[in-house]
């Protein structure tokens, strides 16, 4: 029985932990004022003061973003960063 029981714990977190996979959160960081988009839930302490999210794409992400009052506009150099292009 007590196989069984950890067996199920073990499928249990197993599939929590691939849930997760493929998804965007926005974060807003008091630290540096800006706001992110990282691909794991985000734990709201310290310097993070709001999580916004799962998103499904980083598309959406950014589109959510765009909308949120306490994100301010990404310039254009950060934009590339963020995307990977130069």
């Amino acid at each position: 029985m007590k196989r069984l029981i950890f067996a199920g714990s073990l499928l249990l977190a197993s599939g929590t932990v691939s849930f997760a996979d493929g998804l965007f959160w926005v974060v807003g960081n008091r630290a540096t004022g800006k706001c992110n988009i990282v691909t794991s839930n985000p734990v709201i302490i310290g310097d993070i003061w709001f999580g916004d999210g799962p998103y499904k794409s980083r598309a959406d992400a950014k589109l959510a973003r765009s909308t949120i009052r306490a994100c301010p506009a990404p310039t254009p150099d950060e934009e590339k960063a963020e995307d990977g292009t130069n």
